[in-house]
């Protein structure tokens, strides 16, 4: 089994989506796992004028192959007003002006979370579009609603409904990589 990148949609100090995506990598044994933390990589909003006068930046560079060196993805979104975060969506931009296919024929374990009953369902329904139009060969969901009540520092889900649904995805996840 290859490396699986993972990471969240959030550059939040306080991200509840990274806080899913740590406890999800917890569980995975027997693969390496890169885990990055997205608020270590700021990106100027995206504009061609932008991209014309000063190219790709290092970072998105490295990040586009770590993702296409990957087996495969581990990505939990955010949400705000029912769309991914204004950061995510400018990361998606930059990475798809690199290289329009960036996850092209990769198997992808989509996440979302929020403190609201819907779990970022909204931004994971918008983020699943465009990965699939991306290129994406396969993509597995798990949202994890009202994330105060059903997750634990230290312990990972504890509603155990949606502890079961989580492993259920994350073992589907790793039996197509």
């Amino acid at each position: 089994m290859s490396t699986i990148l993972a990471f969240a949609g959030s550059n939040s100090s306080s991200s509840v989506n990274f806080k899913l995506v740590k406890h999800t990598v917890s569980l995975i044994q027997g693969a390496e796992v890169k885990l990055m933390n997205m608020e270590n990589y700021p990106f100027p909003m995206y504009s061609e004028d932008y991209e014309k006068q000063n190219g790709f930046s290092n970072s998105l560079i490295e990040i586009k192959n770590d993702i296409q060196n990957a087996a495969g993805l581990i990505i939990s979104v955010n949400e705000h007003n029912g769309h991914p975060s204004a950061y995510f969506k400018n990361f998606l931009d930059w990475l798809s002006r690199f290289d329009r296919d960036f996850v092209k024929d990769k198997t992808i374990l989509l996440m979302s979370t929020s403190p609201g009953k819907r779990g970022g369902v909204g931004a994971h329904e918008v983020v699943k579009n465009v990965l699939s139009r991306f290129g994406a060969a396969s993509i597995i969901s798990f949202s994890l609603p009202l994330f105060y009540d059903n997750f634990e520092e230290g312990k990972g889900i504890s509603n155990s409904e949606l502890s079961e649904t989580h492993q259920a995805a994350l073992s589907k996840f790793l039996a197509e990589i």
